[in-house]
């Protein structure tokens, strides 16, 4: 496996919000791809709150199908554990959810796939590719200790 979607990612694709996204991860070999134990959370509930929640979920599960699942084990805690002291360390924490998904990227070695660059590029040391509103795809890579520097 190499790439992690990030449930914004996964909602694009599922709802066919960016045909740039939707093609890159159907020509992805689905070995390559998998989601987080709570991007699938996100994602249930997600359809439990839209205005058609069979359909919503109808949706969901084909994708998810298709797609390996981590889940959050105890060597990703230990890296949320630590990624959650780093962030509050120097005042850039970032939301539970964000945070979770990150450890897991972290700890299996993966690139995230995520709408959501400013957020996630304060975890650590995290590669994403994140597709801009124009849809050309950007590499993410920060490296959380020289952003320390930095921010000093």
């Amino acid at each position: 496996m190499k790439y992690l979607l990030d449930t914004n990612a996964c909602v694009r694709y599922i709802n066919g919000r960016s045909p740039q996204l939707r093609l890159k991860i159907t020509n992805t070999p689905r070995t390559d791809l998998g989601v987080s134990a709570i991007t699938t959370a996100e994602l249930f509930y997600g359809s439990a709150k839209s205005q058609t929640p069979e359909r919503s979920r109808e949706r969901q599960t084909e994708f998810l199908q298709t797609i390996i699942s981590l889940p959050f084990n105890e060597v990703s805690a230990v890296t949320y554990a630590s990624l959650r002291v780093d962030l509050e360390r120097v005042g850039t924490p970032i939301g539970q959810h964000d945070m979770l998904i990150a450890a897991i990227a972290l700890t299996n070695d993966l690139i995230l796939i995520t709408h959501n660059r400013e957020t996630m590029s304060r975890a650590g040391v995290l590669y994403g590719v994140t597709m801009g509103s124009d849809g050309a795809s950007r590499l993410l890579s920060i490296v959380f200790e020289e952003a320390v520097k930095v921010a000093k």
